[in-house]
């Protein structure tokens, strides 16, 4: 934890563990299919998805920080009324706790793809695999995951989520930098925001990606454990929390931005389509060498790692919170809720089973979920409560426009969950 005498003696924080959870599996292929198929002409948004996530998370961070308590922890006190307050926490374990156990199949999945475009095919892992029906590399990642999380020191976590942030961004920055993108094109759409014909869906996706509910739980909580009231003044502790917000979040957006250059390089103006992430990481090795394929995949292992760890770690905050258990990682509740939720991950992952309608039943919690929770987050940065660190009247306006963007994201997300689009 910082000290009062140096509460910026580290560069990363807690939102570190923000962009950790956001680059996954899941935006590395939105955002390859982005550049396949539009180019740079999307960077827009996804400099504004940044914004967004900028702006949610501090107050989740500033909650955290005045309060001393997690995001579930603020509903639980803020909801009282019983027929609105259990649908709302019965909603967040829908969402987080069983829609995170479904998608860390994918996550554990992704780290696989990249593990197998590193290595390649190994008699032992083929040989296991013809022996057990079970994926090697699922076993391995999921047992790294869990090793992280069971020391239940947060610092120890922090650090290695850190470390994966920073793998990825030489990772994928790397694979941009090998790719030579069109730097007027990377630029023109960056700051000229324009909609190619059929590209709504995309648009919604990539911002979707970034902007995510358990991310606000995971930021509150981590907050509050780093920066504790009685180590560090809360105006010290809200500035240390901003700076950290302020490089984390847009190193993250950096990311994202060289994942669809790197894809629009290699693939937009082209006859092939792509059609998945291991497409991709193929088709560097001619056009770039084997370096880009290298990078391209040591940077999947990355965002596969580092959301295998940050959806389970986000689902027990969010449970601990809402029952009212103390945010101790090595608390029994804690403990169990991220260890079942990396067994699915697992299981799903190295069986190769597609839990469809559990995935459905997460998306249709996520789409309601999440223009409720910005809802809710501002109610309670405008609490009195916070006393002087409530929402300035900038800060209320910035919060509203994310909410009316997060309802357009919940209308989508519903909208695929029903088949209307």
């Amino acid at each position: 934890m910082q000290s009062t005498k140096n509460p910026n003696k580290t560069f990363f924080g807690p939102a570190a563990l923000v962009t950790a959870a956001f680059i996954g599996p899941g935006t590395v292929v939105t955002a390859s299919l982005a550049g396949a198929n539009y180019g740079y002409g999307l960077v827009w948004a996804l400099l504004f998805s940044v914004f967004a996530t900028m702006v949610l998370q501090e107050m989740a961070a500033r909650l955290g920080i005045v309060t001393g308590r997690g995001l579930g922890e603020n509903l639980r006190a803020l909801v009282q009324h019983p027929l609105l307050r259990w649908p709302l926490l019965l909603l967040v374990v829908a969402a987080i706790v069983l829609g995170n156990s479904a998608y860390q199949g994918g996550n554990i999945s992704g780290a696989g793809l990249g593990a197998d475009a590193v290595f390649g095919d190994i008699g032992l892992l083929l040989a296991w695999k013809a022996h057990t029906g079970l994926n090697l590399w699922a076993l391995l990642i999921g047992a790294v995951a869990a090793l992280v999380l069971w020391f239940g020191q947060y610092k120890l976590i922090e650090r290695c989520l850190i470390a994966l942030v920073l793998l990825m961004s030489l990772a994928f920055i790397g694979t941009m930098l090998l790719t030579k993108p069109d730097i007027f094109a990377l630029l023109q759409g960056a700051f000229w925001p324009v909609i190619p014909s059929g590209a709504v869906l995309s648009v919604v996706a990539l911002i979707g990606t970034t902007v995510v509910p358990y991310s606000l739980f995971l930021h509150a909580a981590a907050s509050a454990q780093k920066w504790p009231k009685a180590t560090i003044s809360t105006a010290d502790a809200l500035h240390a929390a901003r700076q950290d917000i302020a490089l984390a979040i847009p190193l993250g957006g950096l990311i994202s931005i060289a994942i669809v250059s790197t894809a629009a390089a290699a693939f937009f103006g082209q006859q092939q389509p792509l059609e998945n992430v291991t497409q991709l990481a193929q088709a560097l090795t001619p056009l770039f060498g084997s370096a880009a394929t290298w990078c391209l995949a040591l940077g999947l292992i990355a965002a596969g790692l580092s959301s295998a760890i940050t959806a389970p770690l986000a689902a027990a905050y969010a449970l601990s919170g809402i029952l009212g258990k103390p945010l101790n990682l090595k608390q029994p509740v804690f403990r169990l809720t991220w260890l079942l939720i990396i067994i699915s991950g697992v299981l799903l992952s190295s069986l190769g089973i597609k839990p469809v309608k559990v995935i459905w039943f997460a998306q249709v919690a996520n789409g309601i979920l999440l223009p409720l929770i910005c809802l809710c987050l501002l109610l309670a940065m405008n609490h009195t409560m916070l006393g002087n660190y409530k929402n300035s009247r900038w800060q209320n306006a910035l919060g509203i426009m994310v909410l009316l963007v997060s309802l357009v994201l919940s209308g989508r997300s519903l909208a695929l969950a029903f088949a209307l689009v």
